[in-house]
């Protein structure tokens, strides 16, 4: 059982072949809203694999906050701890331009996630295999769930987005944290093997089509990524972390729960949204049986 702890978007996007200039117009070639916010994607990426999911988070009480919830019920990803608050569901304002992304996050009702909504599922987060968090509500809030889970014995997989939320003093809270190349220098004012040793088999530093790497306490070790045709990067990362906490579930070691994940992303951003081409374990695992 996985209990993900954060936030809920809905993403507004818009693809362009010109990207304008500041001060300028252009014609974009489509809109789309689509789900996103980095909990609920991480939610949806791993109860679409097939873990029994959990949400804790907040929506606002309008048209994208009811559309959001029934999406997380349809994927199966229990919603008794998402509250519906006064303020409007957050947004993600997205520009995708030659096969990247550009982000705004307004956050909304997200902000609304306090210490008394973890302390309303303390007895859910007590049972749970795994916690996932990232940073995309208050600070406060996650500080707080870090020394809730620690209490209760309860690991934790932090990614740490956006990067400039994380205190390092953290560290001693988690489990699994996974950042990004340029979220861990950003963090550790290090470079990524220097920041590898100090934290053996708990950093996981994700190389996008490169796959991701560690350091096992002897050697560092690099899980090379699938190669593929991206239609869309948006949700790769949290499709990478959905699979690794699934993997994690099931008992597998680092290396393997890397390697499925990296599996899952590739085959993520071969589809439209964040939460669109989040795949389902019968793909991964026939990827996986091609990757050999």
């Amino acid at each position: 059982m996985i209990t993900v702890i954060g936030s809920i978007n809905m993403d507004i996007v818009v693809e362009t072949n010109l990207f304008p200039k500041q001060g300028e117009t252009v014609l974009g070639e489509s809109f789309h809203t689509v789900p996103g916010g980095k909990g609920a994607n991480q939610a949806v990426a791993a109860a679409r694999l097939g873990a029994h999911v959990h949400m804790v988070g907040a929506l606002g009480n309008d048209a994208f906050g009811q559309v959001l919830r029934n999406l997380l019920k349809v994927e199966s990803v229990k919603d008794q701890f998402v509250e519906t608050t006064s303020t409007a569901t957050g947004i993600a304002n997205i520009i995708l331009f030659e096969q990247d992304n550009r982000i705004i996050v307004v956050p909304g009702a997200n902000h609304d996630v306090t210490k008394e909504s973890i302390d309303a599922a303390r007895e859910q987060i007590a049972k749970s295999e795994l916690v996932i968090m990232q940073l995309e509500i208050p600070q406060e809030t996650v500080e707080y769930a870090l020394d809730m889970c620690q209490e209760l014995g309860v690991k934790v997989l932090l990614n740490p987005a956006p990067a400039e939320n994380f205190k390092e003093e953290w560290m001693d809270r988690v489990a699994y944290f996974t950042p990004n190349e340029t979220e861990c220098a950003d963090i550790f004012k290090d470079d990524v093997e220097n920041a590898l040793e100090r934290y053996p088999n708990r950093l996981i530093v994700t190389l996008g089509a490169d796959g991701a790497r560690y350091y096992d306490g002897e050697k560092h070790v690099i899980v090379k990524g699938f190669k593929t045709v991206p239609k869309d990067t948006t949700g790769a990362g949290d499709t990478f972390n959905g699979a690794f906490a699934y993997a994690l579930t099931t008992g597998v070691g680092i290396t393997e729960a890397v390697k499925f994940a990296n599996i899952a992303a590739s085959l993520s951003v071969e589809k439209f949204g964040a939460q669109g081409g989040m795949p389902k374990v019968e793909a991964v695992q026939a990827r996986l049986k091609e990757a050999r």
